[in-house]
């Protein structure tokens, strides 16, 4: 899980709030992130004049779990970076994609840089979201790009919500 869909979810200020709360609905814990996506995300909210505490209240409460450790993978997260030097890309973005290599999973993020990034297998970190799966947070899914699919999956999360 990258920063923007974490802040979009903790603040109502925000932007993609709605769209990140009704995607959370859905999210099978734990959730799967990295350190620098969660200082990333603790620094934005206090950008936006929230307190920082609220991602790691968050982390701890969904189960978030950090799913890589910067020294066993500084020689891969390194060699991310210097391949989008001319992107570039982030630490934490480095992180994410390294991340979808080891795991195999999708990445929830608002980032449209991960449409240019790909995994050592040379694809996208990504799921196929357009082929009418319910959106997950696990799932790169770009709120701006939404396709009929989001329409059925709120109405399934509102559904949830309502039963449950």
């Amino acid at each position: 899980m990258d920063a923007g869909p974490l802040v979009a979810y903790l603040s109502a200020r925000e932007r993609y709030h709605e769209w990140a709360v009704d995607t959370f609905v859905g999210v099978d814990p734990p959730a799967i992130t990295c350190e620098p996506v969660l200082s990333e995300a603790c620094f934005l909210l206090i950008r936006n004049g929230l307190p920082a505490s609220l991602v790691l209240e968050y982390a701890i409460e969904s189960e978030m779990h950090i799913g890589l450790q910067l020294e066993r993978e500084i020689e891969a997260l390194r060699a991310l970076m210097r391949r989008y030097e001319n992107v570039p890309m982030s630490l934490a973005d480095a992180c994410l994609v390294r991340l979808a290599e080891i795991t195999n999973l999708p990445i929830c993020t608002l980032d449209r840089d991960f449409a240019i990034y790909r995994t050592g297998r040379r694809r996208p970190p990504h799921a196929d979201h357009a082929a009418g799966r319910a959106l997950a947070a696990r799932a790169l899914i770009n709120p701006t790009a939404m396709s009929s699919a989001s329409a059925d999956s709120k109405a399934a999360a509102a559904s949830r919500k309502s039963t449950g």
